[in-house]
C-alpha cells in the first residue's frame, strides 16, 4: 500500500472548533452540577449513607454462612482455578491458530456479546469468558449458601446480580470492542461526548443520574402513539374515561371497559395501529371504553385503594353503562388494573351487582404467594422507609418505581443504555416502547401503603374477607362470572405461576392461557407480527398446580388475542360469528352519547409527564 493510500485509510481528525465547543460545554456543566451538589449538600446538611434496602446486613449475614463451612469454599475456589486453567488452555489454542471449544458461553440472546470480535478476536474472548467464567462460580457459591432467612436470601441473589452484571466487560471502554473501535476512530470523542450526555441526564434528573432511554420529543400523545380517535367522556379526581370510535357498522351490545395499572399510562394498548389492542378490539366490534388515570400530587395523598374502586373502577362502570344504556359489561385488567378488577369483582358480589358478566386479566395478580423478583424490595424495613418518604412527599414518585423496574432487566434496561449513551456518545434510538416506559407515574401515598403491605406482605386479597374497601369484606371466591387469564411464561413482575394460584381462587369458569415473552411484549402481541405462541389446556377444571397445567397444555403459534376473542364473542352470543340474535347494536358514536364529550382522546390526564413538567 503507497504512503498515498495509507494516509487516506487513516482515521480522520475531529474538528478543532466542534472540540473546543464540546469540551466548553462539558466544563461550564460540570462546573454548574457541581455549584448545585454542594448548595444542597449545606441547605440540607451533610448525612452518612444509610441502608434502607438491608443489603449491607443480607451480605454480612451471607459471608458469616459462607465462612462458616470453609471446605465448600475451598471446593469452589479450586472449581474456579481449574476452569481459569481450562480457559488458559483454549487461549493459547485460539492464539496459534487452532479452534477449541469455549469453557464459557453467553446465554442465547445476550446482546452484551453480539460483537463479532468477542468471539473471533482471541483477547476479547479471552475476556469475555474470564468474566463468564466468575459470574458464574461467584453466583453460584452465593446462591448455594445455607441456611439463610428467605428474605436474606432474596436479597443476597438479586443485588449479586446487580453486581455481576455491573461488572460485565461490555461495560467499560478498554474492554467493549465496539466501544474501543470507536474511541481509536473517533480519536475519544465519543467518550467526550458521552460524558456531556451523562452531564445533560444528571441536570435533567434535577441532580439524579436519569439513563435516557429514548428521544421524548420524538414522539407526541395523539399525534404518534395513542391515535386511536375518541372522546373523553367522563372524569373525576381520579380517571378520565375514553371511549373509541367505532370501525364497525355493528357493535356488540355488550361494551368493553379497560382498567389499565395506574402504575404506567394506559398508551401502552394503543402505542401505533399496527399493535394497538385498543384498536384491535374495536375492529373485532366492541365498544372500547378505558380509564386514563391521574398522574397525583401531594393533594391526593390521603386517596385510598376503596377509593381507586369507588371513583375508579366502579365509576367508570356507572359512566359506560350511563353513555351506552346497557346493564351488561366487559371488564378487562391489566396488571394492578387487574388486581383491582378482582377486588371489585368481590365487592360487587356483596352489593349483588351484576353489570359485570365478564372479567378478563393481563398478568394480574390476586393470589401474591410468588411475588417474583419485586419481593426484595418488599420487607418492613423497606416498606417502612418507604412510607417515610411517602409521607414527606404525599406520593411515591414516578422515577423511583421506574428504577425499580428497570433492575429487573438491568442489561436491557439500564446498562446497554450506558454504553450507546455514555461510551459511545450516541443518542438513544426513538421507540415507542421506551417513550412509554419512561413516562412515569406517582402513587398516592395512602393507596401504595396499602397495596404493599396489605396485598403484597400479608397476601390478604385472596383471604374472605382478609381486606375490606368502602366498609365491605371483600371475598373474590364469590365472583361466578367468566373469566379468562392471559399470563407470560418469562414475566419477572407477576410470575405466572403466581397468577394462575390467582385464578384458582374465582368462583366462577375460568379460562387460563400462558403466552410467550413478558409482561409488555407478551401482551402488547397484535397477530399481524406472528410473534411467540402461547399455550391452552381444555380441561374441564383447573388443575390443582400451574406445574400440572402446564403438563397438560397444547401449544399454539402467534398470538393469543385471537382466543380472547372467540372466547369473548361466545360469552356475547356469537357463537356462530354471523352476529345473530340480539348479540349486535348500530355502532356507537361516543359524541352521541349520553354523556357530553369533555375533549378528544387521548385526553388531558395523560399527557401529563413528570420529565418534561421539571424542565417546564
Amino acid at each position: 500500500m503507497s504512503a498515498q493510500q495509507q494516509e487516506s485509510h487513516k482515521p480522520a481528525l475531529p474538528d478543532p472548533k466542534e472540540v473546543a465547543r464540546t469540551y466548553a460545554e462539558v466544563a461550564q456543566r460540570a462546573s454548574k452540577l457541581i455549584t448545585e451538589h454542594m448548595q444542597r449538600q449545606m441547605k440540607h446538611g451533610i448525612s452518612a449513607p444509610t441502608d434502607e434496602l438491608g443489603i449491607a446486613q443480607a451480605f454480612m449475614d451471607m459471608m458469616a454462612k459462607l465462612l462458616a463451612n470453609p471446605y465448600k469454599l475451598a471446593q469452589a475456589q479450586m472449581n474456579l482455578v481449574w476452569d481459569y486453567f481450562s480457559l488458559w488452555q483454549h487461549s493459547m489454542l485460539r492464539f496459534a491458530g487452532l479452534e477449541s471449544k469455549p469453557v464459557a458461553e453467553p446465554r442465547k440472546g445476550d446482546s452484551r456479546f453480539k460483537d463479532e470480535e468477542w468471539e473471533e478476536h482471541f483477547l476479547f474472548d479471552f475476556i469475555k469468558q474470564s468474566y463468564l467464567i466468575t459470574a458464574r462460580h461467584v453466583y453460584d457459591v452465593v446462591t448455594s449458601v445455607e441456611g439463610l432467612p428467605v428474605e436474606t436470601e432474596k436479597k443476597v441473589n438479586f443485588f449479586t446480580r446487580q453486581y455481576i452484571d455491573a461488572l460485565s466487560p461490555s461495560n467499560f471502554a478498554l474492554t467493549n470492542p465496539e466501544v474501543f473501535r470507536e474511541t481509536v476512530k473517533s480519536h475519544g470523542q465519543n467518550l467526550l461526548k458521552g460524558f456531556n450526555n451523562l452531564l445533560r441526564d444528571i441536570e435533567e434528573g434535577d441532580g439524579q443520574l436519569r439513563v435516557k432511554m429514548t428521544d421524548p420529543t420524538a414522539f407526541e400523545l395523539g399525534r404518534n402513539v395513542a391515535v386511536t380517535p375518541g372522546k373523553v367522556v367522563f372524569q373525576n379526581e381520579l380517571i378520565q374515561l375514553l371511549q373509541f370510535n367505532p370501525t364497525t357498522e355493528k357493535q356488540f351490545r355488550r361494551p368493553l371497559l379497560i382498567i389499565p395499572p395506574w402504575i404506567n399510562k394506559f398508551y401502552i394498548l394503543d402505542l401505533r395501529q399496527s399493535n394497538s389492542f385498543i384498536k384491535y378490539a374495536t375492529d373485532q366490534g366492541h365498544t372500547v371504553f378505558v380509564i386514563s388515570w391521574v398522574n397525583p400530587d401531594a393533594r391526593l395523598a390521603e386517596k385510598g385503594f376503596d377509593d381507586y374502586m369507588t371513583e375508579g373502577s366502579l365509576a367508570a362502570l356507572d359512566a359506560v353503562c350511563r353513555q351506552t344504556g346497557e346493564n351488561e359489561v366487559n371488564l378487562i385488567g391489566y396488571c394492578l388494573g387487574g388486581t383491582l378488577l378482582g377486588a371489585t369483582l368481590g365487592y360487587n358480589a356483596v352489593k349483588k351487582d351484576k353489570r359485570i358478566v365478564s372479567a378478563t386479566f393481563f398478568v394480574s395478580l390476586l393470589d401474591f404467594s410468588i411475588p417474583g423478583e419485586l419481593g426484595v424490595f418488599i420487607d418492613e424495613q423497606q416498606v417502612a422507609s418507604l412510607e417515610k418518604k411517602m409521607q414527606e412527599r404525599g406520593y411515591l414518585e414516578g422515577s423511583e418505581m421506574a428504577t425499580t423496574f428497570n433492575m429487573l432487566r438491568s442489561n436491557d434496561l439500564i446498562w446497554s443504555f450506558v454504553v450507546n449513551n455514555y461510551l459511545m456518545g450516541k443518542e438513544p434510538f426513538p421507540f415507542d416502547l421506551l417513550y412509554w416506559n419512561s413516562d412515569a407515574t406517582r402513587m398516592p401515598y395512602r393507596m401504595h401503603s396499602f397495596y404493599l403491605r396489605n396485598m403484597y406482605m400479608k397476601n390478604l386479597l385472596k383471604e374472605p374477607g382478609g381486606i375490606e374497601l368502602d366498609g365491605v369484606p371483600i371475598d373474590i371466591s364469590k365472583a361466578k362470572i367468566p373469566a379468562y387469564f392471559i399470563s407470560t411464561i418469562e414475566d419477572h413482575i407477576a410470575p405466572w405461576k403466581s397468577t394462575y394460584l390467582g385464578a384458582t381462587r374465582l368462583g366462577g369458569p375460568v379460562r387460563f392461557v400462558l403466552g410467550g415473552s413478558g409482561h409488555i411484549a407478551g401482551i402488547v402481541n397484535p397477530p399481524a407480527a406472528n410473534k411467540y405462541h402461547f399455550w391452552t389446556n381444555e380441561a374441564k377444571a383447573m388443575p390443582a398446580t400451574p406445574e400440572d397445567w402446564f403438563e397438560g397444555a397444547t401449544q399454539h403459534p402467534g398470538s393469543w388475542w385471537t382466543d380472547w376473542q372467540k372466547w369473548i364473542a361466545g360469552l356475547n352470543g356469537d357463537n356462530r360469528g354471523d352476529g345473530g340474535g340480539n348479540v349486535w347494536v348500530p355502532a356507537r358514536d361516543p359524541a352521541k352519547g349520553k354523556l357530553k364529550p369533555l375533549e378528544d382522546a387521548p385526553g388531558s390526564f395523560v399527557k401529563f409527564r413528570l420529565d418534561l413538567q421539571k424542565k417546564a
